[in-house]
């Protein structure tokens, strides 16, 4: 099977090419789309638990997913990029069990939160190792100059479902409670897996153990880079539908929607263009584009601007992840796509991981609009970044 590696690809044959493993990608994600806008509802009105539980909660799921990235993208490189993919799907699997289970300790709110952190947990774990083996398996299926369409389409499909899971979720949770929150999260990943079997592996990438201080030494820059822009994405995952419940606007789920949405639509229409201009010069564009959006929510007088906002941050955050991912994988090993993925992502699980609970902090101590304004100057150092890696010297010798 080494040959469909090797294989160019058509750039116009890229997205037929890439279609079964973004449809996994979708399906599989769609489960965690469902429950951003409904988890931080459950715990903090159900159970009644404050805004700092909300971000610890949320946290695990990035914190279990930074700690498992290296992990993911040694198994993807190693034992087959189709195989990480089946083994995060049946990781979800179990999330949804234990999301069940949290339900039977309602009762008593600190054991059903400790329980729900445990499935956000193994989530965590369920997510880093389906994107990394997808990515991975994209990666070998095209020739290498696609890198950032690679890297941006396999991604819309994650954020598409993000887009559809928040109103589905929020609808499932509004008739029959997180209830049917936890049966999909159990349920889905298992059906996704007769997708997946269908599906032709490739050979794994490298069989024996890269050097992993190589990997961090070509990706750490476009990392932190990475860590800094997605400030905006865990603000607006953990707090934005308590901001609208706080403020008295509706929909809830509508403010993730159109965040995710317009992530999605500029990932399609405009995905090719890190590729064709420069990896950082496409992050620093974006990442002041989703400052300006992350600022407008927190000065918005009301529901609309706090909405254009949200498409504003969305539309700057769709191409920081694969404008920074190409400097990235083209600094990497190529034998070791997979754990250079999973190293590079790590710093957006470690970002997200650290700053949910301390953004609660900050949400408990000065408001939940404090959160979006620092986010918004956290974001901007991301820029710093992306122009320190426009610098030619930088970008041919990383580390």
């Amino acid at each position: 099977m080494s040959h469909t590696s090797s294989r160019s690809t058509p750039a116009h044959g890229v997205a037929m090419v890439l279609l079964p493993i973004m449809a996994v990608v979708l399906i599989g994600f769609l489960i965690i789309g469902m429950a951003l806008p409904v988890l931080p509802l459950h715990v903090h009105q159900v159970l009644g638990l404050g805004t700092f539980v909300v971000g610890l909660i949320t946290g695990s799921q990035f914190a279990a997913s930074l700690i498992s990235r290296v992990w993911s993208g040694h198994y993807s490189d190693s034992r087959g990029a189709k195989r990480a993919v089946v083994a995060g799907l049946m990781m979800a699997a179990g999330a949804g069990l234990l999301y069940l289970l949290s339900l039977r300790f309602v009762g008593t709110p600190v054991a059903s939160a400790a329980i729900l952190l445990l499935g956000r947990a193994l989530l965590g774990g369920a997510e880093s190792f389906i994107i990394t083996g997808a990515l991975s398996w994209g990666l070998a299926l095209v020739e290498p100059r696609p890198t950032g369409k690679v890297i941006a389409w396999v991604g819309t499909a994650m954020y598409a479902a993000f887009a559809l899971g928040a109103p589905i979720g929020s609808a499932l949770y509004a008739a029959y409670g997180f209830l049917a929150i936890a049966l999909a999260t159990t349920l889905m990943p298992v059906a996704t897996l007769l997708l997946v079997a269908a599906l032709r592996p490739v050979a794994p990438q490298h069989r024996g153990s890269p050097a992993f201080t190589k990997v961090i030494g070509a990706i750490w820059v476009p990392g932190i880079g990475l860590a800094f822009s997605s400030i905006g994405f865990g603000a607006i995952t953990a707090f934005i539908s308590l901001l609208f419940v706080d403020r008295g606007w509706s929909p809830v789920w509508l403010a993730f929607s159109a965040f995710a949405a317009s992530f999605m639509v500029v990932r399609m229409v405009f995905g090719h263009l890190p590729d064709r201009l420069g990896g950082a010069k496409v992050a620093l564009v974006s990442v002041l584009v989703e400052a300006a959006g992350l600022a407008l929510i927190w000065l918005a007088p009301g529901a609309a601007l706090a909405l254009t906002g949200a498409v504003l941050t969305g539309i700057g955050y769709s191409l920081v992840y694969p404008g920074l991912g190409i400097e990235a994988v083209h600094s990497a090993p190529p034998e070791s796509r997979g754990l250079a993925m999973g190293a590079y992502t790590a710093f957006l699980d470690l970002a997200l991981g650290i700053t949910s609970p301390i953004l609660g902090l900050i949400a408990s101590g000065a408001g939940l609009g404090a959160v979006f304004l620092t986010s918004t100057v956290t974001v901007l150092g991301a820029a710093v970044i992306a122009v320190r890696l426009m610098r030619p010297q930088v970008i041919h010798n990383p580390g």
